[in-house]
């Protein structure tokens, strides 16, 4: 399968989904007309609160939730249209361990491989265990594996039909530092060596400031914004100078704009809008207060910040 004609791995059109009431709860429009590309290649982050639309959204992409209205192409083929291609392009790696109890890691990608009609010749069982670091669990049942080895399994089951886009739903909620390192290894590698397209959701921000190229940031099942990473964070202006001084410092007067702080280890926070105020600025403020500086440091915002100041409501 090649690359789609557009450059985008997926194009969303409109998307709306409403779930019907039950009589007890009114109806609920999770999706309210989304409209989003994601280009080929990227390692795209898809990020939002709990009940913004995100699970929606990946489950409509999986073929799991059949979507009221709008239109989905999955590496250009409409999902309407082109089920069986669409649907064969994506491999989803879900949040919950749904895995049959009495296979072995070995059946369950062959079971998994058949499913979605992969010939045997074509079958990389073993290939894709070594990946995700399960070769010597090949042949052991799958409730005797620790939760962090179903994880890995998870994604093991996604890669069997060699999609070109590969889905992470909050891959790393639970896991320890060695299991979520070792599969942001692997996501790179397959990111870099195979071309393949990554979307991901977290709730660790920090993981996807390092990990994503693109972000797009959903709330109340709209497009609140979509932009490269680095663009996302320069959309906060304020920057803070955190100066330790000589001696324990008193009042101090800054310029207008400047917000200070005194920290409990002493330390001295002067936060200031970039675009108004120059750190030579804030730093003569302080040398005319007669503030000696022992060291200083900046701190830069960073995504969490862009994550609440676009989805705070007041």
């Amino acid at each position: 399968m090649g690359q789609p004609a557009a450059g985008n791995a997926i194009e969303i059109e409109g998307l709306r989904k409403v779930y019907a009431g039950d009589g007890r709860s009114p109806a609920k429009e999770a999706l309210k007309g989304l409209d989003l590309t994601i280009p080929t290649g990227a390692i795209f982050g898809l990020l939002g609160p709990n009940g913004a639309g995100k699970s929606t959204t990946i489950n409509i992409l999986a073929g799991l939730v059949k979507k009221t209205a709008g239109r989905v192409r999955i590496w250009g083929f409409d999902q309407d249209r082109n089920p069986r291609q669409s649907r064969a392009a994506i491999g989803v790696m879900p949040q919950e361990l749904n895995l049959d109890p009495f296979f072995t890691p070995a059946e369950a990608l062959e079971v998994q491989a058949g499913l979605y009609g992969v010939p045997k010749s074509d079958r990389c069982t073993d290939e894709i265990l070594d990946l995700v670091g399960l070769a010597d669990k090949a042949g052991a049942y799958a409730r005797t594996l620790s939760g962090g080895m179903r994880r890995r399994l998870l994604l093991a089951k996604a890669l069997v039909h060699h999609p070109q886009i590969l889905v992470l739903d909050e891959p790393t909620a639970g896991v320890d530092i060695e299991l979520r390192q070792m599969l942001w290894r692997n996501v790179r590698r397959l990111n870099e060596e195979r071309g393949m397209t990554i979307i991901l959701t977290t709730h660790y921000l920090e993981e996807a400031q390092e990990m994503c190229d693109e972000i797009a940031i959903i709330g109340d099942g709209e497009l609140i914004a979509r932009d490269r990473t680095e663009n996302l964070l320069a959309r906060m202006d304020g920057k803070t100078l955190v100066v330790t001084p000589e001696t324990p410092a008193g009042e101090i007067a800054v310029p207008d704009g400047v917000e200070i702080a005194h920290r409990p280890d002493g330390a001295i926070a002067l936060t200031y809008s970039r675009a108004r105020i120059s750190a030579s600025e804030v730093l003569a403020a302080l040398a005319e207060a007669g503030v000696g500086i022992r060291d200083v440091r900046t701190e830069e915002p960073d995504l969490e910040d862009v994550f609440v100041s676009l989805t705070h409501k007041d």
